[in-house]
């Protein structure tokens, strides 16, 4: 029962729908943003990374297979953004249909209006997608054995905590959390790549962002 007291614990302190609303919410404020963003990257990004690779590394024994660059990260990244791309934006376009804008599709994603402020959107949406990655793909797939779940339950266990933890963004956002979930935990299965699949999704996030200021100028 341990390792399920650990998952949860993990899942509580770093995904909790209040913890990722507040974390993933940007403030309008230029001058605010920057110094609010470094420090969650900073104080709260990286230190819940280490964590989560030491659980991995020193505690389950996990290979170090996974965070090793190579080939394999090209290749999965590669057919991960496209298809989060166009997963991400068909979603969109078909809430579009149904009578919302845009500003209410993306209600918490507030684009800065500086280029310092691009840079540490950059910064955190690579870091936030590393978080969210070592979690949900790597360290609850590496760990099925342990949690006496096959590929197939510990996948479903993925995406649904995935899902949960998008709940603040509304129902299409848990739609798309619940399909972009389903196929990136298969890509990782499938190359065992953690860099891939993270450049992938912190891309697609950063489009998003770009995509709102398009959209509210």
């Amino acid at each position: 029962m341990g390792i399920y007291f650990e998952v949860l614990i993990l899942y509580i302190l770093l995904f909790s729908p209040g913890l990722a609303a507040f974390f993933s919410g940007m403030t309008t404020t230029a001058e605010l943003y920057l110094p609010a963003e470094l420090a969650k990257i900073f104080l709260f990004y990286m230190p819940s990374i280490a964590l989560i690779w030491y659980l991995l590394f020193k505690v389950h024994k996990t290979e170090i297979h996974a965070i090793k660059p190579g080939k394999k990260d090209l290749i999965s990244g590669l057919i991960t953004l496209p298809f989060l791309l166009i997963t991400g934006y068909a979603i969109m376009l078909i809430s579009l249909y149904g009578g919302r804008t845009a500003a209410q599709i993306t209600p918490h994603y507030y684009s800065p209006s500086t280029v310092q402020g691009w840079i540490v959107l950059c910064l955190s949406c690579i870091f936030l997608a590393y978080l969210e990655e070592s979690y949900f793909r790597y360290y609850l797939l590496s760990i099925r054995k342990e949690l006496n779940l096959n590929t197939a339950s510990a996948l479903a266990l993925s995406v649904g905590l995935f899902s949960i933890c998008h709940i603040y963004a509304g129902p299409w956002s848990i739609l798309n959390a619940a399909i972009s979930g389903t196929f990136l935990g298969l890509i990782f299965l499938r190359y065992n790549s953690l860099h891939g699949i993270t450049i992938a999704h912190a891309l697609y996030n950063i489009s998003a962002f770009a995509m709102n200021a398009i959209f509210n100028k």
